[in-house]
């Protein structure tokens, strides 16, 4: 028997679905899944260890305790790089709740059968499958019960106030590290070195009689940073008329003042952290995903009003070093970020925020813009690297984490970078001034370059 609200259909739900259903004997109603709270839908995780694979089924809200799960169980879980050979399962959008289809064993939370009802994907995305307690028992009848998830706090860890962060980062390393609290959190923490030629950028972006002769002068004096400028500037992306013979040529006749400086402070930035070899399954390489990000947040800056528009310069800045954070998370929890990276493979459900908060005391976010204040960098990047994931941040500097959010959920909906949720509210368009068509035509100008674009990651990953 089946009970269909006005927004769903079972039209074109699986056939294995169904069949699977009717032989387990169970009845369900089809719901759309906007309709539905996350604490009552059921979420699967595919995990594979040594050849061995689970299906692990823990509540929407939850986050799976991958430590927990692996001291439990004596194995080293990471999530299931290819679907299982379920051939029912190529059809579908969204992962079912049943053991059966996909003939492995299956752990799940025991809290999945305390509420009334549950709602599991039904294989069609949006479309969900509500259960009694007692008849997704019935599913569940091989299951072993399992609880190795926690439900996730209601308050979003990035949403408090930015001068909470470096009591907060300095609780997680005590936490951690079962360490005194230490009086200062320097000496709490080994913060990256600048480097010379970050310093010297530095101090010339505050100099209001900076010029091009003082920049070129900087720049010359790093070899490898002015290889990369002069490469940058012949580069197709820029499409520079003639040949380029010096750093002061390719400043003056192709790149300008502004952006010379804040690539070579964004390089300088981003070589002072070693970037970690570990990183999350299918995850887009560091430096491909900060050259993209800064490379749309450019043209989505210029799409705005001129009397909105935040500094150009820092804009590309705050794209370019958007995920500085992640690596600093390597540097500063090195025995702990292997079980980060395996938890957002596992967790695809749930902001990274979440599961580093869950997992450290602390995020990416909160980490990045600590940095740029213990590096003394301009305020407006501090407020760019924090807020980023908070689409409806208005506090200082807005713009800044509003484009930064803004290019980063463009830019994973074609598969360049990973959020969880690909949504864009209209209300963050409206606030920084930019339409949707806009924001989509400055898209497919990046997604154009990308043969450019290409030689400048190759430039910045050496």
């Amino acid at each position: 028997m089946r009970y269909a609200d006005p927004t769903a259909t079972d039209k074109s739900i699986s056939t294995a679905v169904t069949h699977a259903l009717d032989a387990a004997q169970v009845t369900f109603s089809v719901h759309s899944a906007h309709t539905v709270e996350p604490a009552l839908r059921v979420h699967a995780i595919l995990l594979q260890h040594l050849g061995q694979q689970r299906l692990v089924l823990i509540p929407r809200n939850h986050i799976l305790d991958l430590g927990q799960l692996n001291t439990l169980t004596g194995e080293n879980w990471q999530a299931l790089t290819t679907f299982p050979p379920a051939a029912s399962f190529y059809s579908m959008d969204a992962l079912p709740a049943m053991p059966a289809l996909f003939n492995m064993p299956c752990l799940y939370a025991s809290s999945l059968l305390a509420q009334p009802m549950a709602y599991i994907e039904s294989g069609v995305k949006g479309v969900l499958l509500g259960l009694t307690a007692a008849d997704l028992k019935k599913l569940l009848v091989n299951a072993q019960a399992m609880d190795c998830s926690q439900a996730v706090p209601s308050k979003h860890p990035n949403h408090r106030p930015v001068s909470d962060d470096a009591q907060g980062i300095e609780q997680a390393v005590i936490t951690l590290t079962s360490r005194r609290i230490h009086k200062r959190l320097e000496e709490t923490l080994e913060i990256p070195v600048l480097s010379d030629t970050a310093k010297k950028v530095l101090r010339l972006r505050t100099d209001p009689l900076a010029g091009v002769d003082e920049l070129a002068a900087i720049v010359e004096t790093d070899p490898p940073l002015a290889a990369q400028v002069i490469s940058w500037a012949v580069s197709p992306y820029y499409a520079a008329p003639g040949k380029i013979r010096s750093v002061e040529d390719a400043i003056v006749r192709v790149l300008g003042f502004d952006l010379v400086i804040n690539l070579a402070l964004g390089l300088s930035l981003g070589k002072s952290l070693p970037l970690p070899k570990d990183r999350p399954l299918h995850r887009t390489p560091y430096w491909h995903q900060a050259i993209y990000t800064a490379a749309l947040i450019e043209g989505l800056a210029r799409a705005m009003p001129i009397n909105n528009k935040p500094e150009n310069g820092l804009v590309y800045l705050a794209g370019l070093l958007h995920n500085l954070g992640f690596a600093l998370l390597a540097h500063t929890f090195p025995s702990y970020f292997s079980l980060v990276c395996r938890s957002l493979e596992v967790n695809l459900h749930l902001s990274h925020s979440v599961i580093e908060q869950h997992i450290l005391g602390t995020t990416r976010e909160q980490m990045g813009a600590w940095l740029m204040q213990c590096w003394h960098i301009p305020e407006e990047l501090v407020y760019a690297l924090r807020y980023q994931d908070d689409p409806s941040y208005q506090g200082a500097h807005a713009h800044y984490p509003n484009l930064n959010f803004l290019a980063q959920r463009l830019l994973a909906q074609q598969g360049i970078g990973y959020t969880h949720d690909s949504n864009i509210p209209d209300s963050l368009y409206q606030r920084l001034d930019i339409s949707a068509d806009s924001a989509q035509q400055a898209l497919q100008r990046v997604l154009d370059a990308e043969l450019a674009l290409q030689e400048l990651v190759k430039q910045f990953s050496k």
